[in-house]
């Protein structure tokens, strides 16, 4: 197109032979050159003989294996974006079904004011949602290598051109569209920055934080039996003791997600010792974490999905919880009411403290039930609000505007967030145990 003297057979040629690939043959050029890139050039040329004196003319190894990698790391989002934005879809569903049912906060993993089910799911479908923003920032800021040269300055291609800076600059915006990407880098040396590695994988990483968060939340909430993941008729949760129902779907995702998140500590130390314009010991090391990347974050999402689609809560066991706690919650409610009946704040704060370490005594000491309502009702000081106990104690009074937020965050937030991923809310996870 820019005039060199190439072909339309040649072109043809090559064309006519992209898939027809000698792996075999490659492998035994490799064994000779100890070059990857041009045992493949010198298979290609095999099958190509009359195109076989321009294969890789003006090119280098990196022209061909950096701005694969680059079409390689876009197309992976494209798999992982469908997938992350299907896990936020369906807690969502369950974030809306549960946002008015109360539950016992924890602060420290000790109790702390109410929440409810939803309100609790939508933190973690915050920071999946901060996760699907990142992914597709970095997915969007990729940038081709483009057609640059062994150290990055394109002398061979302004060589090539006979010294025509113009064709040489169109080459590089011809193939960086062909291969379908809006820029290249302006600077490179003999590779895009490692620093491009960085960003993949740091997102990455992020999302496993975001994943091993949410499943120990999953994890400790099956140890209260408040909520579980899905747990097939016939599986067993324990070689031993049959009883168990072990969250091995969640334990997974996090024994993949601490993975995940090792992973950016080698591009991290990568970028860190590339001299000058690149030295070779970044391949070896990028053939694994990327990939690596990629492949745990699909398996941890494709599981999360499978959790996310069918996580069965027990409001008894919460309700319980509830009343267990609630009573100690409900004391600045109570001496509220009755200093609207006419009490003395000082003497009711003294009277309900001392009823409230007598209770606790019960509960601490003697492993029973948390008996200070009864103690309230029993005592005649509290006789002028002994009426309004049940509506004191309502669990929705706790929680305040706790559904007001779910519905606003998944109406304002999440759902605009989900719309250019519709199409593909209704695949089911394949989980492969």
């Amino acid at each position: 197109t820019l005039g060199l003297p190439i072909t339309d057979e040649q072109i043809q040629e090559m064309k006519s032979n992209l898939d027809n690939i000698d792996f075999k043959m490659a492998a035994e050029e490799e064994k000779q050159l100890r070059h990857d890139v041009m045992a493949h050039v010198h298979t290609f040329a095999h099958c190509c003989p009359k195109a076989a004196g321009i294969i890789h003319l003006g090119a280098t190894s990196c022209y061909v294996g950096d701005n694969t990698d680059l079409i390689i790391l876009r197309n992976a989002f494209d798999l992982l974006l469908p997938k992350l934005a299907r896990v936020i879809s369906r807690l969502a569903d369950f974030a809306k079904e549960r946002a008015d049912l109360p539950t016992l906060g924890f602060t420290h993993f000790q109790p702390a004011q109410l929440t409810t089910v939803g309100k609790r799911c939508c933190l973690w479908i915050q920071d999946l949602c901060m996760d699907l923003q990142n992914l597709k920032r970095v997915q969007d800021d990729l940038r081709f290598r483009g057609v640059k040269g062994t150290t990055g300055t394109q002398a061979s291609f302004l060589q090539l051109f006979e010294g025509d800076d113009q064709k040489v600059e169109q080459l590089d915006k011809m193939v960086t569209e062909k291969a379908g990407f809006k820029r290249a880098f302006i600077i490179t040396g003999q590779t895009y920055t490692r620093k491009v590695d960085i960003e993949v994988l740091s997102a990455l990483a992020g999302l496993g934080a975001s994943v091993h968060k949410i499943c120990t939340d999953i994890r400790l909430l099956a140890s209260l039996k408040e909520l579980e993941e899905p747990f097939e008729k016939q599986q067993i949760g324990s070689s031993a003791m049959p009883y168990k129902r072990n969250p091995m779907r969640s334990e997974r995702c996090c024994s993949l997600a601490r993975h995940l998140m090792t992973l950016v500590m080698d591009p991290l130390q990568t970028a860190s010792v590339q001299w000058f314009e690149r030295t070779l010991d970044d391949s070896a090391n990028r053939r694994m974490c990327l990939a690596e990347a990629f492949l745990t974050a699909d398996t941890i999402l494709n599981t999360l999905q499978n959790i996310s689609e069918g996580l069965v809560v027990y409001p008894r066991v919460i309700e319980r919880r509830i009343r267990q706690e609630l009573p100690f919650m409900a004391t600045e409610n109570i001496i509220m009411a009755m200093v609207k009946a006419g009490g003395n704040r000082q003497d009711c704060h003294e009277k309900i403290r001392v009823l409230s370490h007598q209770a606790a005594a019960v509960v601490k000491q003697e492993g029973g039930e948390n008996d200070l309502i009864e103690r309230i009702q029993a005592d005649a000081y509290f006789s002028p609000i002994h009426s309004q106990l049940d509506h004191l104690l309502d669990p929705s009074s706790f929680t305040g505007r706790a559904s007001q937020q779910v519905r606003r965050f998944l109406e304002e937030e999440v759902h605009p967030l989900l719309r250019p991923y519709e199409s593909v809310m209704k695949v089911k996870a394949e989980l492969r145990l």
